[in-house]
């Protein structure tokens, strides 16, 4: 489907549910997958639209929303669906996540006070969706598999064999380390599997919204041990807690736990540092394919942190007795590659960096780069169907809501835009990495009116919300002409 067809599939879908029509859409950020959100504002009501083309995937993140939701847990409400079309409509729940509350706890110097509460709600919550949650799912909706079973952990070892141990070029015993493997799956499935587990429950998953802590991007969930969620929680590497923090959290989990069932506390921390470990593992695959691998830049920045937490690990956490892999762990650490990581590189707290954006016409020509530095990136919006060439939009610009409804319906300047999005973000994370000061970008159309100042504007919102870097907007044509919208 293209990205005209999802914005018009999305906006009837909207209308049907709220009764009224779009007005605008945002694009909001993409993560790894293949799902695409949007922000759709009506005149009183907005919902956030999904476009996902894995119909199964969209199922199981229907089905398990609706049954959480009747089971008063906090999640996103669904207000429209069509299945066939691959779009759904859900609550919008803003932009703030715990992930975010977490920095600037730490810039703001409250950290840890003002954070605690936040994460002992989180594992209160998770509790309950676990053990409560879990029970009468119909785990025939789960994605990909219904448990976390001996193959799920094997694809887990072996994404971060294949990704991380192999691109860092750590030799290892290729047999030896697969028994190993087998071992350690072996270990993991002696515990009590008969709970919900999110699979991917950390800070960037859990929304603040009107006070309250709402999950999201759970459609991955199956039945498995209640440590997972835990240890993926309290180990997610770029939140970067406290050692000791991450103690006083789990016991504080293990007793609210123990509310809805039995916890034997000795078994279940020794089991859990064991799911510490493969979590560790699994994420440092997934931060080789998208750093090592795909080349992308805030994966890269991640891994140190990553590798801060697996040395830990293996110097004072009661692991299972592995010693082909611990041996591989031990001398991957040790290597070229991965000392090049080992120090954390986080984003300085107080960037320099202003991205001057700008939209012209190429009439006149592309502007100049008054920094000094030689210029930047110039993005061509000619191929763009152009609203200027019909007579309702002339004496329009690219702020003024038809030349944007139109945009969005009839062109594929969504498709383009994510492609600039891409290309820009890892200049900016790279710069922000070296500490540069100046990134130029430049979009031009036929008149400089409609498809650049459109363009301009969007990239110029989407860097404020993910990056705290200084934006400057010049709308270099409609400048000239003193414009007033």
């Amino acid at each position: 489907m293209t990205n005209k067809e999802i914005i018009s599939t999305l906006s009837a879908l909207f209308k049907q549910w709220a009764n009224e029509a779009v007005q605008k859409i945002d694009t909001l950020p993409r993560s790894g997958s293949d799902r695409q959100y949007f922000r759709l504002h009506g005149a009183t009501r907005t919902a956030i639209g999904a476009y996902n083309p894995d119909e199964r995937e969209n199922r199981a993140f229907i089905g398990f929303t609706k049954h959480f939701y009747d089971k008063n847990i906090c999640v996103p409400q669904i207000y429209n669906e069509d299945l066939l079309q691959h779009i759904y409509l859900l609550q919008d729940l803003g932009d703030s996540t715990l992930f975010h509350q977490l920095q600037a706890a730490r810039k703001a110097n409250t950290f840890p006070d003002l954070v605690i509460p936040f994460y002992k709600k989180a594992l209160t919550q998770l509790a309950f969706l676990q053990i409560e949650g879990g029970k009468e799912l119909d785990y025939d909706l789960c994605y990909n598999k219904s448990t976390f079973d001996r193959q799920s952990i094997l694809w887990d070892l072996n994404y971060f064999k294949y990704y991380f141990l192999k691109l860092t070029k750590t030799t290892f015993n290729e047999q030896a380390l697969e028994d190993n493997f087998h071992a350690f799956a072996d270990d993991l499935l002696a515990t009590d599997s008969d709970y919900f587990l999110f699979r991917d429950f950390q800070s960037r998953n859990i929304m603040l919204h009107n006070d309250e802590l709402y999950f999201i991007d759970y459609q991955g969930g199956r039945k498995g041990a209640l440590q997972y969620d835990v240890a993926s929680l309290l180990w997610q590497a770029k939140a970067d807690l406290p050692y000791s923090l991450r103690e006083e959290l789990l016991d504080f989990y293990i007793q609210t736990a123990s509310q809805y069932i039995d916890i034997d506390k000795n078994i279940f921390i020794q089991k859990y540092y064991s799911y510490v470990l493969v979590r560790c593992l699994q994420v440092l695959g997934a931060y080789g394919f998208r750093g090592l691998y795909e080349k992308r830049m805030h994966f890269i920045t991640s891994i140190s942190f990553a590798l801060k937490n697996l040395t830990w690990l293996l110097e004072h956490a009661p692991l299972p007795d592995l010693p082909v892999l611990r041996n591989a762990l031990e001398r991957m650490l040790k290597s070229d590659t991965v000392l090049s990581f080992s120090t954390p590189k986080p984003l300085p707290e107080k960037t320099n960096l202003t991205v001057s954006i700008k939209s012209f016409s190429y009439k006149r020509g592309i502007p100049d780069d008054t920094s000094g530095n030689g210029g930047g990136f110039v993005f061509d919006c000619r191929a763009i169907h152009n609203p200027g060439r019909y007579e309702p939009y002339k004496k329009l610009t690219g702020r003024d809501l038809p030349v944007q409804q139109f945009l969005l319906e009839k062109s594929d300047i969504l498709s383009f835009l994510n492609h600039v999005f891409s290309i820009v973000d890892s200049s900016v994370e790279m710069y922000l990495s070296r500490n540069f000061t100046h990134l130029a970008v430049n979009f031009g159309c036929t008149g400089g009116q409609h498809r650049s100042v459109y363009s301009a504007d969007t990239l110029a919102k989407h860097l404020k919300e993910k990056y705290d870097v200084n934006v400057q907007v010049e709308h270099v044509e409609q400048e000239r002409k003193n414009w007033v919208n």
